[in-house]
C-alpha cells in the first residue's frame, strides 16, 4: 500500500518495485551492489581496487537479510575480488536463486590467485568464456542481466558484443544485457539490440546524469545507478579529515573517482554540499542514505540504485529506504534549488 506522496506505509511488506526496461523483468526498486563484498584486489601497479578486508560470513548474512527485507536484485561483476564476489553471492543465494534477479559483468581479465586485474578483452569470443566462468562461480545456469564492464570500449566493437549477447539470450544463458558506461552515445549502441534492458551508470545527488536519463526514457531502458551514495559521501559518516584504510580504493582514488583526495580524505566542498541538503533528505524519518536513494527514485521512474554493503547493519539501513519510496515533488524541487540544478 502506498501513501499519497509515494512512500510505502509503515508496517507493510510490499516493496517498492521497478522493471528493467523493456525486458519486463521486475525487481525491487533498490538493488544491492556487490563490489565491496569481493574483498581486496588490485591493479597491475598495485593500486587498490576493492574496499578493503571483508568478513565472508557477514557478507552472506547481509545478502540473506536483504532478501528477507524485500531486495530481489543483486549486481556483481566477475572482476570484483577477482571472482570472489560472485562466489560469495552464489553461496548466499543458494536455493533462493530463483527468487532474485542476478546481474554480473564481463570484459576484464584477472588472475584469481594473485587477485590482480591484468587487462581487458572486448573480443566476441571472450564473452562466452567469461559467462561460462561466471555461471560456475555463481552456481547457476543463467544470468538475468549480463553487462559489458569496459566503459570506454570502441562502439563498433561493442556492436559485435551486443550481437554476441543476443546469441546468449537465444540460448537461454542470459535473459537480457546492458552496458556499464557513463557515455550515452556508447549506451545507445547497445540500446539498438532487442534484448538490451538497461544501462548501468553513475548517478547520485552530487553527480546527476541528465543526458543518460533522457536516453533511458527514449530507449525504454532501466537506469541502474552505481555510486548512488557517492562512494559513501552520502552516508553521513565522513567529515573533513576522515581517512580510509590503505586497501580501500578511496584511499588512492583513480582519476574517475571524485570526492576523495589521495590519502583518502573526503573533499570538503563535496561534504558541504551534502550538509546543504541533509535536512531535506532526512525528513520524514529517513536516514541520510535513505534520502539519497529516495532522490534517485524521484529523479526518474526508470532508476534502480544499487548501493554497496559489507554488513548486516548496512543492508538493513539501505533496504529500509523501500519503506519510504521516492522523495515528494516539493522535496525534489527544494534540493534542486539548493544545489542549483
Amino acid at each position: 500500500m502506498e501513501t499519497t506522496n509515494g512512500a510505502i506505509a509503515a508496517g507493510t511488506h510490499a516493496p517498492y518495485t521497478r522493471v528493467l526496461g523493456r525486458s519486463g523483468i521486475e525487481v525491487s526498486g533498490l538493488g544491492f551492489g556487490c563490489w565491496a563484498i569481493g574483498g581486496p584486489w588490485q591493479g597491475p601497479d598495485g593500486s587498490p581496487l576493492g574496499w578493503g578486508k571483508v568478513d565472508d560470513e557477514e557478507s552472506v548474512c547481509a545478502v540473506r537479510r536483504a532478501l528477507d527485507l524485500g531486495v530481489t536484485f543483486f549486481d556483481t561483476a566477475d572482476v570484483y575480488g577477482t571472482g570472489h564476489s560472485e562466489r560469495v553471492l552464489g553461496r548466499a543465494l543458494g536455493r533462493r536463486r530463483a527468487d532474485v534477479v542476478v546481474a554480473t559483468k564481463w570484459g576484464n581479465r584477472f588472475d584469481e590467485e594473485s587477485k590482480v586485474l591484468t587487462g581487458g578483452d572486448d573480443s566476441p569470443a571472450y564473452v562466452r568464456r567469461a559467462l561460462t566462468a561466471s555461471l560456475a562461480r555463481l552456481g547457476t545456469d543463467y544470468v538475468d542481466l549480463y553487462q559489458l564492464h569496459l566503459s570506454d570500449a570502441d562502439p563498433e566493437r561493442a556492436a559485435l558484443l551486443r550481437d554476441a549477447c543476443e546469441d546468449l539470450v537465444r540460448e537461454g544463458l542470459i535473459r537480457a544485457y546492458a552496458w556499464s558506461t557513463d557515455d550515452p552515445g556508447r549506451a545507445a549502441v547497445f540500446a539498438e539490440g532487442p534484448h538490451c534492458a538497461a544501462v548501468q551508470h553513475r548517478c547520485n545527488i552530487l553527480q546527476d546524469a541528465p543526458d543518460m536519463l533522457v536516453l533511458c526514457e527514449k530507449s525504454e531502458l532501466a537506469s541502474i545507478n552505481r555510486s548512488p551514495l557517492a562512494m559513501g559521501l552520502l552516508t553521513g559518516k565522513y567529515v573533513p579529515g576522515s581517512t580510509l584504510a590503505s586497501g580501500d580504493i578511496r584511499s588512492a582514488p583513480p582519476s574517475w573517482l571524485s570526492g576523495f583526495a589521495a590519502g583518502g580524505g573526503a573533499d570538503p566542498h563535496w561534504l558541504a554540499r551534502v550538509e546543504a541538503v541533509r535536512s531535506v533528505l532526512t525528513s520524514r524519518g529517513r536516514t541520510l542514505a535513505q534520502g539519497a536513494l529516495a532522490w534517485l527514485w524521484a529523479r526518474s521512474p526508470r532508476t534502480v540504485p544499487i548501493p554497496g554493503f559489507r554488513t548486516v547493519a548496512q543492508a538493513e539501513e539501505n533496504a529500509g529506504a523501500l519503506e519510504f519510496g521516492p522523495l515528494a515533488e516539493e522535496e525534489l524541487a527544494e534540493i534542486g534549488r539548493v544545489l542549483g540544478f
